[in-house]
């Protein structure tokens, strides 16, 4: 998804592209979550990955 400030690349038109967000989100409801991703759980973000070795 292209950041923010590049729908109107993506749209053809910065007002275009304003309009159309503006009407998806007027009667959107903001939740702010704390805390950890459940689809991230169990992810060992920052970490470098080990190489296994098969043994025969």
């Amino acid at each position: 998804m292209p950041a923010p400030d590049r729908w109107g690349e993506v749209f053809g038109d910065e007002t275009v592209a304003a309009a159309m967000i503006d009407r998806l989100v007027h009667h959107a409801e903001v939740h702010s979550l704390k805390g950890d991703s459940y689809r991230m759980r169990g992810r060992q973000l920052g970490r470098v990955p080990t190489a296994t070795h098969d043994t025969d």
